[in-house]
């Protein structure tokens, strides 16, 4: 078979191998494809977006555990909405953004689960609830594909009364855990060169 030959074979199982039919764009697909492309992305760039995330998040989550807690009286479901079940906001936003969402307290500080960055963190945040230092809001870069936003409650809030009105101060700080790929997903850079 001469080249030319051979080239036409090649030629006509490319065709039909390319049937635009067959092909389903769905929104999946289209998600995939978004993510392929190049962006340039820069260490600021990640913060401020884990940043402005971070706070717009918590804010729905404080707004509606808040609510949530001024139904009810009873300890049962108190205790249930402290741990963020029964939050449809809150979860749709965690399953949305691909990101974990918590309620921290001053017993966290002990909690293992965490790492010892994010433990310190939250042993500064308790210090300063003891001496009614004031709280702002923490991004930490835990490893190469995690950042966690930490954002804390005001003391005098229902949440902190409620959820963790037995502990000597009532912290309480929440914690926001954002994987890379799903910040960068989210990042606007339509207007970097």
């Amino acid at each position: 078979m001469n080249r030319f030959g051979l080239l036409s074979l090649c030629l006509v199982f490319v065709g039909l191998s390319c049937n635009p039919e067959r092909v389903q764009y769905t929104k999946e697909l289209k998600q995939e494809m978004a993510d392929m492309k190049i962006k340039r992305v820069t260490n600021a760039d990640l913060v401020s977006t884990v940043d402005n995330l971070g706070a717009k998040i918590s804010a729905v989550a404080q707004r509606e555990l808040a609510a949530q807690l001024e139904k009810t009286t009873d300890p049962a479901e108190q205790a249930t909405l402290c741990k963020l079940q029964n939050l449809p906001k809150t979860q749709a936003l965690a399953r949305s953004y691909g990101l974990s969402i918590q309620l921290l307290g001053e017993a966290d500080v002990q909690n293992k689960a965490l790492s010892q960055k994010e433990r310190e963190v939250l042993d500064a945040y308790l210090y300063n609830a003891e001496k009614n230092l004031p709280q702002i809001s923490n991004i930490q870069k835990i490893s190469d594909t995690l950042f966690i936003y930490n954002n804390p409650v005001p003391e005098n809030s229902l949440i902190c009364k409620t959820c963790f009105g037995d502990q000597k101060e009532q912290l309480a700080v929440w914690r926001l855990a954002f994987s890379k790929r799903e910040v960068i997903r989210r990042m606007n850079t339509k207007n970097k060169k």
